[in-house]
Formats: structure tokens, sequence, C-alpha cells
């Protein structure tokens, strides 16, 4: 009895109905509604079971089947087997993370600005209206 080796991006642990899922899903949707085909062709329940499952699982309206098989986290963190590599990119993301970082405290401070400034805007306004109405309230 052969078996096919799942691809070297699968893990090993995965059932054959998940390696299944992720060789048809590395294929793209083409895969999909061949197997469908093929399904309904020998035994029209498992056909219309992959129909079932391709709608239920919106693979049948998805653009691409396989940009939702990982989370670009999960695929950032896997190694790629190269070391020098492995180090750069973790550089890499150290450093764009640091700088997203840096951004959104700029960020903060900038709303922050721009809210005393509304604020200090809204104050001078106050009293120079209160200043006003005092002044036409005594001539």
């Amino acid at each position: 009895m052969s078996t096919i080796a799942a691809p070297a991006s699968l893990p090993a642990r995965m059932g054959w109905f998940s390696r299944a899922e992720a060789w048809l899903d590395n294929k793209g949707k083409g895969a999909w509604i061949a197997a469908m085909v093929l399904g309904f062709i020998f035994f029209w329940p498992v056909g219309l079971a992959l129909l079932a499952y391709m709608i239920w699982s919106k693979r049948m309206f998805n653009s691409s089947c396989s940009s939702r098989r990982m989370s670009p986290k999960f695929t950032a963190m896997r190694s790629s087997g190269n070391s020098a590599f492995d180090a750069y990119k973790n550089e890499t993301l150290r450093r764009l993370e640091e700088e997203q970082e840096n951004f959104e405290a700029f960020l903060k401070r900038l709303r922050e600005a721009k809210d005393k400034a509304e604020f200090d805007q809204f104050m001078e306004d106050r009293a120079k209206a209160a200043k006003e109405s005092r002044e036409t309230e005594d001539a």
C-alpha cells in the first residue's frame, strides 16, 4: 500500500482529512472544483458533501483558498531552515515592531496635542464670550 507524502510545509501530525484539505487549498479553487466534480461522477453523495463543505467554509466564494490557510503571524514565526536568514528575519521583525510602537506613541502624542489645542481654543472662546456678555450687561 503506497502512501502519499505530505508536502514539506505541512505538519506530519495532521490527519488525512486535514492534509487533503491543505493540499487542495495549496492547489487553489480549481482543485476543489475538480474534486467536487469527480465526487459527483464516482459517487454523487461525495460530490454533494464536497459542495456543501465548500459553501459552508466559504471556499466557493473566496478569491484564494491558500490565503486562509495560515495566519501571517504564524508564517512569520516559522523557521525557513536557513539560520542566517532566520536571524535576519527576526531582527527585521523586531525592528519593525519597535518602529510601529514608536509611530503609535507619536500618533498618541499628536492626538493629545491636538486635543489640548482644541480644548485651549474652546476655553479661550468661552472666556471671550463670557467677557463680551459681561460688557454688554454693564453697558
